[in-house]
């Protein structure tokens, strides 16, 4: 009886069986990651037919996903995100919930015809998907099941298939969807909750790195810093090697010139392809004008300076929509105790206001670009003026 209960085919220690499990569920993140994210969602990577056709029939036999579903959910939730319409913001649902019911808002949202209408484009439309992978969902997972089972015996067989079918709801589902938007580290400015769970994207498979890719969607690569690994990169390039796969896109790497004379087209451009770049730096400006701003009023209006000294950088360097009241209310209590301060932040918010505007021609986003850095350098900031100069070398 004990032989039909825990041995299979595979005669296994219960170490030998978890390590297993780990590999399994790891090609899982894998396929989750590079086909369901970078290459379908995004775009930024182009797959062989042959490595495209592995990672869907592996994840229909470890997740039972339809790849339309996951692609239009995924996009919505960067079209929508941490606003009431976005599937899965704990910034509105709470952490809590997208935490532990994650798959839930995933299936209630996958069950909404107009989000996978509008959102589900250019996924598979095949006779297998058709046919087999979106009419038989249920079919793999069972397979796999049966397969674990022949494998290792009954009841580890049933703990590995268990293991693989919550390890994405848990992961993808509530991690990233969760704390990956309420607790973490950001290096961009985006306007959005994003964070980088962790600088070391091994046990998510580079998707730890979520505030980078919030800031640069459809880049192949996630990692940013010299101290951050993205394993799924890993395999990108390995794969590229190989001819399974084509990198379309990456994050751009500011590149700086001498500064022009004349903002022109081709500033603008690197601009705004840059721009979460220029938000950090005009950050780090604005934290050391608020340092100088309170040693010079210490010496004429010690009130002042306690206002501003008691104001956190954090709240400067933070993009405004993700501001909340209280916040708002701080800063426009604060911020008219130093003149350069408030000139310095308002114009941040011109700045940003350049890239935001879709609807304005090339010509004028130049001359908007060009009318802030005459402005910014005659406004007597030398760490403004200094700014536009700097803005001025992007190339």
């Amino acid at each position: 009886m004990d032989a039909l209960l825990y041995s299979g085919v595979l005669d296994f220690p219960w170490w030998g069986v978890a390590l297993v499990t780990l590999a399994l569920t790891h090609v899982t993140i894998a396929s989750v990651t590079i086909f369901l994210h970078r290459h379908q969602a995004h775009h930024a990577i182009a797959l062989h037919p042959a490595a495209s056709h592995f990672f869907r029939f592996w994840l229909w036999l470890t997740t039972g996903m339809v790849t339309k579903e996951w692609a239009a959910i995924h996009r919505k939730h960067h079209a929508k995100c941490d606003t009431p319409e976005d599937p899965h913001s704990p910034q509105i649902l709470g952490l809590q919930r997208v935490l532990w019911g994650g798959v839930f808002l995933y299936v209630k949202e996958a069950h909404r015809p107009e989000t996978i209408e509008r959102y589900g484009h250019g996924t598979p439309d095949d006779w297998l998907e058709h046919h087999l992978y979106s009419r038989f969902q249920v079919l793999g997972l069972v397979l796999m099941g049966l397969a674990d089972v022949v494998a290792f015996g009954l009841l580890p067989g049933l703990v590995v298939v268990a293991v693989q079918i919550v390890w994405i709801p848990f992961w993808a589902a509530g991690v990233i969807n969760g704390i990956g938007h309420y607790w973490g580290y950001r290096h961009w400015s985006t306007p959005d909750a994003s964070s980088n769970i962790c600088p070391i994207g091994l046990l998510i498979g580079g998707e730890e790195l979520h505030n980078n890719h919030h800031a640069y969607p459809t880049s192949a690569k996630l990692s940013c810093k010299w101290y951050e690994f993205d394993i799924g990169w890993l395999y990108i390039r390995v794969m590229a090697a190989l001819k399974l796969a084509q990198i379309k896109h990456v994050m751009p790497k500011p590149h700086l010139a001498e500064a022009k004379p004349v903002v022109d087209l081709q500033t603008l451009q690197a601009v705004i392809a840059c721009r979460y770049d220029v938000l950090a730096k005009y950050a780090r400006s604005l934290r050391r004008v608020h340092v100088e701003e309170i040693a010079k009023l210490q010496r004429v209006a010690p009130d002042d300076a306690r206002a501003l000294q008691a104001l956190e950088p954090r709240l400067l360097a933070r993009n405004e929509k993700m501001l909340r009241a209280p916040e708002r209310e701080k800063l426009t209590a604060v911020l008219p105790k130093s003149g350069t301060l408030q000139t310095m932040f308002a114009m941040r918010a011109e700045l940003a206001a350049v890239w935001a505007r879709s609807s304005a021609t090339r010509e004028q986003l130049v001359k908007q670009l060009q009318d802030w850095c005459l402005r910014a350098e005659a406004s007597g900031i030398h760490t403004l003026a200094e700014f536009s100069q700097q803005l001025r070398r992007y190339a």
